[in-house]
């Protein structure tokens, strides 16, 4: 590339949900008084609208061909790929996804180079650019939202229906002052007496779950810690008048299968299969289970379908009323995930009888909130928060010099690391995706 500045930033069209930029008008401001030309084009749904990036220097136009790189959120249709195109965005494709194949196809077809914000991540592999966090905010907003509903089918008024969806407030502000009012409720109302206490667990500590709890703290609550949570409601002396908060680290959840062993947190992350899960000890004394860990199939469930069927099945209704599930993995960490929603229809009832689905929150079984896209329900903050955060790679981005190989290719470490494909070809570190093409 060596000495860019023409940037292009593409709408989003995967669906009507998709607000989010990765570069805000604030941002473009910036760059185009560094001298950057920077393009983008035109959308009736995004965020920003078209004449506040015009105000702050940009172009508004359909066409990028001619810009050297071209950022975006979500993955982009395949007949957008232009001939030894850069483009940067959330590709989906690191674990061999079938449905972004096709397009990772054309990338590689039109000789193009793909950079991941995913895996964007330092020496340690931790993530540098994200969204995390907004996805636990937005999420919690929508369980908390739930469960007010969910309650409500079932008899108990609760302050939560005081509560709108993320999606509807204009700002987080407003979301968050909003939450201190039904706090307020629930220190002089007290909670139904039928439903207390309300434990809400939280299954993770990184962005998604931080934010998720930075909500839920705003309400008055008191901490528990996951190996008193089973003596303190046998003990009975829970308040109406606050919520209780357990966060469930990775030694709460497993153990070692050898009765000799002892839990070590790299040994788990490196040897997963010398461990078993024993989360669901835990579960009957949730109200909500909020849900933000990385899984794949190598790690223990922390719920399984067989755990629900047994536990909501012969018109058995437990404690635990809805699950949060911010990470969606589908038939993952919870197993009765079974699709991911969209902000138009963000829950579903999981009937445990025949794995089936209800939109809504009514019938029997648990509650499912799983919208795949939660930060855009928060579309002004999160993209700001996002822009600032992609900001500082981007003159190390444009001033790489691409016309070598890829190994003397001069990009910044954590950028380099997130280059899935290189002028039309798997970078080493991303060859095995060759398999599922």
């Amino acid at each position: 590339m060596g000495g860019t500045s023409r940037i292009g930033i593409r709408r989003e069209d995967k669906n009507e949900w998709e607000r989010r930029v990765p570069l805000v008008p604030d941002n473009v401001r910036v760059l185009v008084r560094k001298g950057y030309d920077v393009f983008v084009q035109p959308s009736k749904i995004r965020v920003f609208e078209d004449a506040e990036y015009e105000a702050a220097g940009a172009t508004v136009q359909e066409d990028l061909t001619k810009c050297d790189i071209v950022f975006g959120i979500k993955e982009f249709p395949v007949p957008f790929f232009f001939n030894k195109g850069t483009y940067a965005f959330f590709s989906h494709v690191i674990k061999g996804q079938k449905h972004n194949m096709p397009m990772l196809n054309r990338i590689l077809e039109t000789k193009g180079t793909l950079l991941d914000y995913e895996r964007v991540v330092d020496e340690k592999n931790k993530r540098l650019i994200f969204f995390g966090n907004y996805a636990g905010l937005a999420g919690m907003l929508e369980t908390l939202h739930t469960l007010g509903k969910r309650l409500e089918w079932e008899g108990h008024k609760t302050p939560f229906l005081a509560l709108k969806r993320p999606l509807h407030y204009d700002t987080l502000g407003e979301a968050k002052s909003a939450l201190e009012v039904v706090g307020k409720w629930i220190t002089t109302q007290g909670l139904p007496d039928k439903r207390v206490p309300m434990v809400f667990g939280f299954a993770g500590y990184g962005n998604v779950s931080k934010g998720a709890q930075e909500i839920f703290d705003i309400l008055p609550h008191e901490d528990i810690e996951p190996k008193e949570l089973a003596s303190f409601i046998a003990a009975g002396k829970f308040s109406d008048r606050k919520l209780y908060k357990v966060v469930f680290k990775e030694m709460d959840m497993v153990v070692p299968i050898d009765p000799k062993g002892t839990f070590e947190l790299q040994d788990y992350f490196q040897h997963p299969e010398k461990y078993r899960g024993v989360f669901e000890q835990y579960l009957a004394n949730l109200t909500v289970l909020v849900n933000g860990i990385y899984w794949d199939a190598r790690y223990p469930r922390l719920v399984t379908k067989k755990w629900v069927k047994e536990n909501f099945s012969d018109g058995k209704r437990p404690k635990l009323t809805v699950f949060g599930d911010i990470s969606c993995d589908v038939e993952g960490s919870i197993e009765c995930t079974v699709q991911p929603t969209e902000p138009g229809n963000p829950v579903y009832v999981y009937n445990p009888a025949d794995g089936t689905v209800k939109e809504g929150i009514e019938g029997e079984g648990p509650v499912v909130m799983a919208v795949e896209i939660l930060p855009t329900e928060l579309p002004r903050e999160s993209s700001m928060f996002f822009g600032d955060m992609l900001m500082p790679f981007i003159p190390g981005i444009t001033s790489a010099d691409f016309k070598g190989d890829f190994e003397s290719c001069n990009l910044p470490p954590p950028i380099k690391r997130s280059v899935i494909t290189y002028k039309g070809e798997l970078t080493p570190d991303y060859a095995y995706i060759q398999k599922f093409l």
